[in-house]
């Protein structure tokens, strides 16, 4: 009894390390001077409008008082935190990267509205002494093009350019200093997306799986580069799959295949966008209905009611399974094969369901007219 409950301990203990290649902690700091969209921008980043549950409070005054935590609705070990501006009266200047605790973050978002101040290009300088990344973002682009608009012979791209270049003129003194340029009502606009990219890639890897998975799907771009990269992480679902039917103990296989099998494909679904939250405020951007189309998916609508069980909609992989928990009880050669049809089993239905939840994502974007292809 003994044995067979140390045994189920380790299984328990393989499932754990399973969730985890799909949990890894991101801390982003964004901060910037009072009015300068830092609480818009932190609900952006979380897919939230500035009226939902739980979004970061919006307004003309200063709302951020102390350093606040916001967790990522879907993905609780991404957290955004919320940092007061630079030279306030309770954050001096000198003593900033001190009292907002510095050593947490794994970069930071410097935000303006208008121009970089010495403040800003201050708390630059000294995240650079201690090795980490920061990112300049000119928020509110929105307002200054509606402002442009009215004047004769606008041109829009002139008036980004000129922003930007007004903006790069501040931070001279740093030598290159990339800046962004976004707007917090429609992330499908203007630097958004290049913003995405220019993180991930000075992320390390396990940290950009974290972000690309958090991160709102922007553009039919932002989406393939989502379905990649669960492309890749069905590999180390099914090896996972397969650590754990080593374990000799019956029935352990096909719980947590399917157990595991659940766990990603609901990641996927938020990932994706395809949670109630995500479409109907999409569906409200556009003005049509898009749940019916998540409808059609039977994956989707088994996250979707929590069905757990019909996540094991082929009976194969079932089978598969079962029979990888009868190989697993003979020692040496049978825990091989058992490790072998686990893993099979696993990756065939971790591809049929990526694929589906993929191309439901993909019809759904269309029929938003957001993509022509």
């Amino acid at each position: 009894m003994a044995t067979q409950d140390c045994a189920v301990s380790k299984a328990a203990n393989k499932k754990e390390t399973s969730g985890q290649f799909l949990n890894v902690s991101l801390d982003i700091a964004v901060t910037g001077k009072t009015g300068s969209g830092k609480s818009s921008f932190v609900n952006l980043i979380r897919d939230l409008s500035d009226d939902a549950d739980g979004a970061a409070p919006t307004g003309v005054t200063e709302t951020t008082l102390k350093r606040t935590l916001y967790k990522h609705p879907t993905m609780p070990n991404v957290k955004i935190w919320d940092l007061p501006g630079i030279g306030t009266p309770n954050f001096k200047a000198n003593k900033y990267l001190e009292s907002v605790k510095f050593k947490t973050y794994d970069f930071f978002i410097i935000l303006n509205s208008e121009r970089f101040t010495e403040n800003d290009i201050m708390l630059a300088k000294e995240i650079r002494k201690q090795k980490k990344c920061f990112y300049f973002v000119r928020s509110k682009i929105d307002i200054d093009i509606s402002s442009e608009q009215r004047r004769p012979g606008f041109n829009e791209q002139d008036v980004l350019d000129k922003i930007r270049k007004y903006c790069v003129r501040n931070l001279n003194e740093l030598g290159y200093a990339e800046v962004f340029l976004i707007s917090s009502v429609d992330l499908g606009k203007y630097d958004f997306e290049k913003l995405q990219n220019t993180l991930t890639e000075d992320l390390p890897d396990y940290k950009r799986s974290a972000l690309l998975q958090a991160w709102p799907v922007c553009s039919a771009a932002t989406l393939e580069k989502k379905i990649k990269l669960f492309e890749v992480l069905t590999w180390a679902a099914s090896l996972a799959s397969a650590g754990i039917t080593v374990v000799p103990v019956p029935g352990t296989s096909v719980a947590c295949d399917t157990t595991i099998a659940f766990l990603f494909l609901l990641r996927c679904y938020y990932a994706f966008g395809l949670d109630d939250r995500s479409l109907k405020r999409l569906s409200e951007k556009v003005n049509k209905p898009l749940l019916e189309h998540r409808a059609k998916s039977k994956f989707a609508n088994a996250i979707q009611k929590k069905e757990v069980t019909t996540i094991r909609v082929c009976a194969s992989v079932v089978i598969m399974s079962t029979v990888a928990d009868l190989l697993s009880l003979f020692p040496g050669v049978g825990s091989a094969f058992a490790a072998g049809f686990s893993f099979a089993s696993t990756q065939c239905l971790l591809k049929e369901g990526l694929k589906e939840l993929a191309d439901t994502a993909r019809v759904i974007r269309k029929e938003a007219g957001l993509d022509t292809i």
